[in-house]
Parts: C-alpha cells; sequence; structure tokens
C-alpha cells in the first residue's frame, strides 16, 4: 500500500506512512480503493479523518 501511495501522491509524511502500517486488513482494503480518487496527500489525511 505504501508503493502505490508513494506513486500516486509522492512522499507521504512519515506520520501517515506510520497511519498506514497500523490499518487492520478491512482498512488497507478501503484505502486501496480510496487512493483511486486521491490527487494529493491532504485527499490520504482526509480519509483518516472520516475513519474517525
Amino acid at each position: 500500500m505504501l508503493k502505490l501511495l508513494n506513486r500516486r501522491l509522492g512522499a507521504v509524511s512519515s506520520d501517515l506512512i506510520s497511519q498506514v502500517e497500523m490499518l487492520p486488513l478491512s482498512k488497507l482494503e478501503a484505502l486501496g480503493e480510496a487512493l483511486l480518487d486521491f490527487r494529493e496527500e491532504a485527499d490520504l489525511h482526509s480519509w483518516f479523518q472520516s475513519l474517525e
């Protein structure tokens, strides 16, 4: 997933990398679908906020 995010968004902050690494499989699958719509790192940040 991290490789896909880096390819889509470029370098991702270490804080967001840590959050991705802690996701359970079901959330990783959801992230895999959502990242198709991401354009910038802020989109990933917003996605994490939507989980709360």
